[in-house]
């Protein structure tokens, strides 16, 4: 009996995750509108099953956003144990983001979630989590000499969640663009002589929409 049970909860995580990947992809894709009855033919459940676990759409997206954080922590925490030194581990972890291609997540893609981050504590702590390990790279590669100092990790997410919608791009250079338009950013991000930046850096905490 025990078997049976925890065979039902293997099975119910498993069309959680497919229902969150695909209205992940579609959410990049189609933007958060897309029809719910989309979400289950691609997730390959019925709708019964997607409207059982997520009976609202902001619930949906909510555990969409909180994939998306994690992963960016996950992706933060690797490039920060594994490479030498901070400038290596915010280049490494900027290529890893655009090459998932997702964005910030924000109000833009998504306009539920600024209520979402103030209401769901563990949504919140997961953005603050990985936003927080993007702050000591920034930080670090700051204090090394090498990562310009009038950027602030505000500047590198916005950059990225533009890169990422990749707006109007002819056909065939979708897949170039990001890293080639990364490259750039990474060269110019460096602490060479350079023109400044006009304005002040923009903070982590200039992202959270409560402020």
């Amino acid at each position: 009996m025990r078997h049976a049970h925890e065979q039902l909860r293997s099975d119910a995580r498993r069309k959680r995750d497919q229902i969150v990947l695909a209205a992940r992809a579609l959410f990049v894709r189609q933007g958060i509108d897309v029809p719910m009855e989309e979400i289950a033919r691609q997730a390959g459940v019925g709708k019964g099953t997607l409207y059982r676990r997520f009976p609202e759409r902001d619930m949906l997206v909510s555990a969409v956003a909180l994939d998306v954080y994690r992963q960016l922590g996950d992706m933060a925490r690797a490039a920060s144990q594994e490479e030498p030194d901070a400038w290596s581990a915010l280049s490494r972890f900027l290529h890893d983001w655009a090459e998932v291609r997702f964005g910030f997540l924000h109000a833009g893609m998504c306009a539920p979630l600024p209520g979402l981050l103030q209401a769901d504590e563990e949504l919140r702590q997961a953005r603050d989590t990985w936003l927080g390990m993007v702050d000591q790279m920034v930080k670090g590669a700051q204090a090394e000499g090498v990562l310009r100092t009038d950027v602030g990790t505000g500047d590198l997410a916005l950059f990225i969640n533009l890169l990422v919608q990749q707006r109007d791009v002819p056909d065939g250079l979708a897949g170039l663009l990001p890293q080639r338009f990364l490259a750039l950013m990474l060269d110019g991000l460096r602490a060479h002589p350079a023109a400044p930046l006009p304005g002040s850096p923009i903070t982590s905490a200039a992202l959270d929409p409560a402020g």
